[in-house]
């Protein structure tokens, strides 16, 4: 499992779960329960970096989770 930050969410517009990955723009993932759209996402975050790899786009480090003092 990667170790960049998704957040999850249901949408009632689509009736899916929704992950999204903060640090990589515009990389989002949905399914039907929570573990499918985690599970999606690691697909999605592969794909997201080998496109950013064939452009020349940086490629952001994983922030891991925010810690606030």
């Amino acid at each position: 499992m990667s170790k960049y930050t998704r957040i999850i969410a249901w949408s009632e517009e689509d009736q899916k779960w929704i992950v999204s990955v903060p640090e990589l723009a515009g990389c989002m993932a949905d399914g039907s329960t929570p573990s499918e759209a985690l599970a999606n996402s690691e697909k999605v975050i592969e794909e997201w970096i080998e496109t950013a790899q064939e452009i020349g786009r940086p490629i952001p480090q994983p922030t891991g989770i925010p810690t606030y003092a």
